[in-house]
């Protein structure tokens, strides 16, 4: 069983995990609907419909932000008009009701019977642990198949449980995209909204996108004039005492020569290590993967590199990736006090999916220095999205998504 299947089914037990809570919430609006309608015919629910229409916006935003953080970001319209009739003749405001009716009763159902089968493989997986402890003629499996009565029988519904595994991890995935569906049929921006936001978002990631390349032009600038320049000044100075002792026939040339061909290696170095921070060879001359596992090899705090990904991609995508989690893994050894650290990169539809995870003290953000603020900006300019989860006392996870193309 791969690990990539293990953690996707993880992944969709979370999201259906969330999905449960907005079914909740969605089953709450619903009722409160079709109260508020009965009032309406008794001529004391009136008043009451535009809180409920309200209602069911702040339950949608809440859907398109759980949805926005496992896929593809939807944009929220605002909020719709504030008179009753002119709310319910708005296009979106009718798709959020239809959207509360559907996912109240599908996304309930999709998150109850997820729970279901993990809780069903868990109780019959470790059945032959306590089965023992219920009456005799009680002990049964799941679905109340046999009686068990001994232990070969209570082994054979461990075996049960093992199956109930496998098909969740076949069918979670499928199970959080359905649920997903009707929100991202029903809760997408109108074309209007939809282009108008898109083109403020596009804008800010573009000024961000500048701003990040400034500052590393400034970077390179500062690493060449004290790192090359400045070395690149010493050889000279050696190469002029060189030639004066040579004038003078000191027996020191070779000395002073043997410093300027130093002074010379050691410019070199800092040259390569500015080139390779301009962009890796080892991306041009290998693949991401390697590009990681180089990074993994040399960092501090040892590093598991998991990489799933078909093909090579853009140049400006795989150097991105590859410098967040250079950025990642230098924050990590610098200021986590980790013991281990992982990485996780694969294909999701059209988007670069990275986990970057350690296990340290936590409390990283995107100021006091970190780089955080630069990681965003990168990803962000490619009209990815970059999350960061760093509660003190750890761990600090990084989960970034980069379009790809198709």
């Amino acid at each position: 069983m791969r690990s990539g299947r293990v953690r996707a089914a993880l992944d969709a037990l979370e999201q259906l995990v969330g999905g449960l809570a907005t079914s909740l919430l969605a089953l709450f609006c619903l009722l409160a609907i079709v109260l508020t309608g009965l009032l309406t015919l008794v001529g004391v629910g009136l008043p009451l419909a535009p809180h409920v229409v309200r209602l069911a916006h702040l339950i949608a935003e809440r859907e398109r932000s759980r949805l926005s953080r496992s896929g593809p970001e939807l944009i929220s319209p605002g909020p719709g008009p504030a008179r009753l009739w002119d709310a319910l003749r708005h296009r979106e405001t009718r798709r959020e009701l239809i959207w509360v009716a559907v996912h109240g009763v599908s996304g309930f159902t999709l998150s109850v019977v997820a729970l279901l089968l993990v809780l069903s493989s868990v109780r019959d997986g470790t059945f032959p642990l306590w089965w023992h402890l219920i009456p005799e003629g009680g002990a049964s499996p799941t679905l109340d198949l046999w009686v068990v009565r001994d232990f070969p029988g209570s082994f054979a519904v461990s075996l049960l449980g093992v199956g109930w595994l496998f098909i969740a991890i076949g069918i979670l995935p499928a199970m959080a995209r359905l649920q997903g569906l009707p929100g991202r049929r029903l809760l997408q921006a109108g074309p209007d909204t939809d282009l108008a936001l898109r083109i403020a978002h596009l804008s800010a990631a573009r000024a961000a996108a500048l701003d990040a390349h400034t500052t590393e032009l400034r970077r390179i600038e500062r690493a060449l004039h004290d790192g090359a320049q400045s070395r690149m000044v010493a050889v000279n100075l050696l190469v002029g005492a060189a030639r004066k002792a040579a004038q003078r026939g000191s027996t020191d040339l070779d000395e002073v020569l043997g410093r300027a061909q130093d002074a010379t290696e050691a410019a070199l170095d800092e040259l390569r290590l500015v080139v390779r921070s301009i962009l890796p060879p080892v991306l041009a001359d290998r693949s991401l993967a390697d590009a990681l596992d180089g990074l993994a090899a040399t960092s501090p705090v040892p590093c598991r590199i998991e990489v799933d990904l078909p093909g090579r991609y853009a140049a400006s995508v795989e150097a991105t990736v590859y410098f967040v989690v250079a950025e990642a893994l230098t924050n990590i050894a610098k200021h986590s006090r980790a013991t281990r650290a992982e990485v996780e990169l694969r294909r999701d539809e059209d988007l670069l999916w990275l986990r970057v995870t350690d296990d340290g003290r936590g409390g990283a953000t995107e100021g006091a220095g970190s780089g955080v603020g630069g990681v965003r900006a990168r990803i962000e300019a490619h009209d990815g999205t970059f999350e960061l989860t760093s509660p003190v006392g750890g761990p600090t996870i990084l989960i970034a998504r980069v379009p790809c193309g198709l």
